[in-house]
């Protein structure tokens, strides 16, 4: 997959790419002493690709390799990126997000499943020994990119110069210039309550019309509340990158979330005013249908920092 150039000296990793109709995620922790195979991982990864993808160009295979606060620490040390922390759990009066374990991040994708398993296969391969497995979903473009409440999702996405904008890592943290903060989360989804609700009920929780995809006007709705405005009155946005997984003979029907976002606190208000609520609104009507069962956070340094990783130098 082709990579945007944020400027003539930094190359960041794929985030920036489009939709596909099939993704990856993994993610794992690295066990004590395996840091070097992780390193190598991650070093590799580029070549990796290439080397997966290439019979079949046209399948455009990618992948975003994320590290956790915890494990930068331990695989590369200082400088550390400025904003990076573990993901902050949160207690709302109904609702709860959560905190999982994850050292490192894998978002695969393609148009071809047999490339996501492939490269997906390999990565595990690799780090046989030196990291545990946390979570790994294997989801799916269903649709006309709709999730599995039968909503089209995503379509807010900025394109462009302002996606890379919205992204990427700037002159704030010149280190990590060509960077991006990534928060990922697993949902659950109760199906059979959600499809009790009549159409127009639906809509009312999530904020559009379920054929058309248009936005509706109603207060304390899900695109209401996830619709977060800055100090300068400018919408404030993140790049989503979600996709429904399941397994229907277990009755389980999710979305993995994962936001891309230059600033880890704009997704993070975003969690907040969903399962906090802020007046006026309450939490988030759609947390009554969907259940967080992991959450994480993660930075995904440049392509460039991957290629050439630096000696791992002691936290200051």
């Amino acid at each position: 997959m082709a990579l945007p150039v944020v400027s003539d000296d930094v190359l960041p990793q794929p985030m920036l790419g489009p939709l596909t109709p099939a993704a990856v995620f993994l993610v794992v922790t690295v066990a004590p002493g395996g840091e070097p195979t992780a390193r190598e991982v991650l070093a590799g990864l580029a070549g990796l690709e290439r080397a997966v993808g290439f019979s079949s160009p046209e399948g455009a295979l990618g992948c975003v390799a994320g590290i956790g606060a915890e494990a930068w620490d331990r695989l590369f040390g200082a400088p550390r990126p400025a904003a990076l922390h573990p993901f902050r759990e949160l207690e709302g009066p109904r609702h709860r997000a959560v905190s999982t374990p994850g050292d490192l991040l894998f978002h695969i994708r393609a148009t071809r499943v047999d490339l996501c398993f492939a490269l997906a296969a390999e990565i595990m391969r690799q780090l046989r020994g030196a990291a545990t497995l946390e979570d790994e979903v294997q989801a799916f473009a269903y649709f006309d990119s709709r999730n599995l409440l039968g909503f089209v999702d995503g379509t807010e996405n900025p394109v462009g110069r302002v996606a890379a904008d919205t992204v990427l890592v700037g002159d704030e943290d010149p280190d990590f210039r060509g960077g991006s903060y990534v928060l990922v989360q697993k949902y659950l989804h109760d199906v059979d309550s959600w499809e009790e609700l009549a159409v127009e009920a639906q809509e009312k929780v999530i904020g559009r019309t379920k054929l058309t995809n248009l936005e509706l006007d109603v207060e304390g709705s899900h695109v209401d509340v996830n619709t977060l405005v800055g100090p300068d009155g400018g919408e404030q946005r993140i790049l989503r990158a979600a996709m429904p997984f399941g397994r229907p003979g277990q009755g389980e029907f999710g979305t993995y979330f994962i936001a891309y976002a230059r600033d880890p606190e704009v997704p993070e208000t975003m969690l907040r005013k969903m399962f906090l609520g802020e007046p006026p609104a309450g939490h988030d009507p759609i947390l009554d249908f969907s259940r967080a069962v992991t959450g994480t956070m993660f930075f995904v340094p440049s392509a460039d920092f991957l290629r050439t990783i630096p000696a791992r130098r002691p936290p200051v």
